[in-house]
């Protein structure tokens, strides 16, 4: 995505920060970073947890975003795995998931979503980690792409490049 937007779209800023553990921590950082960021044209894009977490900023800002098999219930799906773990993209680097982000978890889960129609799901069935029924429901009121197949990291996303491009105005 980095490597698309600045090839194609070099006047936009790419931002992708390495959020804190805490869930009340990363989205006080990402919202401190965006404050001054114009919303009516900014969007947000995000996998899993981060998927979660931008539909809250979107909620949030009312802007755009796009979310990659987002985690519509991390609270639950997150609470057996208090502990230490070290991150998927670099083994060696550890972080420790704590009991209280749970709790944190909760607070940012929002009981309504307002203005669904500025988020777009993309949603695998062959998701190995989330159930796609429950994401769909949850994104029902919105625009959904329902993925045959594929897998929870998306490992097909450049077939999804047109239509994230197309949603958020950019083709």
């Amino acid at each position: 995505m980095a490597e698309l937007l600045a090839s194609r779209y070099p006047q936009l800023i790419w931002w992708c920060p390495q959020l804190p553990a805490s869930p009340r921590q990363a989205m006080k950082e990402v919202m401190l970073a965006i404050a001054d960021w114009p919303q009516h044209s900014m969007a947000v894009v995000g996998s899993s947890l981060g998927g979660f977490y931008a539909s809250w900023v979107a909620q949030q800002t009312h802007c755009k975003a796009v979310l990659l098999n987002p985690a519509v219930n991390p609270a639950r799906d997150l609470a057996q795995y208090i502990g230490e773990h070290s991150l998927w993209h670099d083994p060696a680097e550890h972080f420790f998931f704590r009991e209280e982000y749970v709790q944190q978890l909760r607070d940012l889960t929002l009981p309504e979503r307002s203005y669904p129609e500025r988020c777009l799901a993309i949603i695998a069935k062959g998701d190995e980690l989330l159930d796609w029924r429950e994401m769909q429901a949850h994104y029902a009121a919105g625009p959904i792409r329902l993925v045959e197949g594929s897998d929870h990291a998306l490992s097909d996303f450049e077939a999804h490049l047109p239509a994230l491009l197309a949603f958020l105005g950019l083709d």
